[in-house]
């Protein structure tokens, strides 16, 4: 039977997941990635996705992830993200205002140079990956 590996999923508020999972498959900048028991030791970036894992009762849970460090190890999978929340935690009616507000800034982008386009499209995908997250209950 296959051992099982510890999940952390910290940001600089809070906790957000702390618990015994079969395999963990997080959005590395490079590409999605998946952790196993007995895994290589390895550190990478994230970026803004869904961190799906199995936890040791066959049930799966899905934690949205803005940005961070993913370090992997052969028996524990520590993620340290700026912002993350569990499906469950997230606010449909802010994730879709927040997707509004940044559909508004990127089309006032287009009349003029004034904004930030990096940072209205990063809102954006953020929005978007809470909002479909969110939806997929």
């Amino acid at each position: 039977m296959a051992q099982n590996i510890k999940l952390e999923v910290v940001t600089p508020e809070k906790a957000v997941v702390d618990e015994e999972a079969k395999i963990v498959v997080a959005p590395g900048s490079l590409g999605e990635f998946g952790v196993l028991s007995g895994h290589t030791t390895f550190l990478t970036t994230l970026k803004t996705g869904i961190i799906r894992y199995t936890d040791a009762n066959d049930q799966e849970h899905f934690v949205f992830v803005s940005g961070g460090f993913a370090e992997a190890l052969p028996d524990k999978v520590t993620v340290l993200a700026e912002s993350a929340e569990r499906r469950r935690d997230i606010d449909l009616a802010r994730a879709k205002a927040a997707i509004e507000r940044a559909e508004k800034r990127l089309a006032a982008q287009r009349q003029k140079e004034s904004l930030d386009f990096t940072r209205a499209r990063a809102a954006l995908e953020r929005a978007l990956q809470r909002l479909n997250l969110a939806e997929t209950r």
